[in-house]
């Protein structure tokens, strides 16, 4: 099975907007969690930042990203081979 970005982050979030927009203009796939509707999402993103909940974090495998510029995301998603 093809593995999915997951994007952690809130209904509210402008940031988590950005960048959920953003992927859906490039008509990349990936999976959206809500922290605060989600306690598994809450969990997974806690235990990425000792217990912190930092979001908009993007997961892609065993890699993490945490409230990156669109920028940076183009960069993340090209190292990953993702269009």
């Amino acid at each position: 099975m093809e593995k999915k970005i997951e994007l952690y982050g809130t209904g509210w979030c402008t940031k988590s907007a950005v960048i959920r927009n953003f992927l859906q203009s490039e008509w990349i796939e990936f999976d959206d969690f809500n922290v605060e509707e989600d306690s598994d999402a809450e969990e997974k993103v806690r235990n990425l930042y000792d217990g912190k909940l930092k979001f908009p974090t993007l997961i892609y495998g065993d890699q993490h990203l945490k409230n990156p510029t669109i920028a940076e995301l183009k960069a993340f998603l090209k190292s990953n081979n993702i269009e």
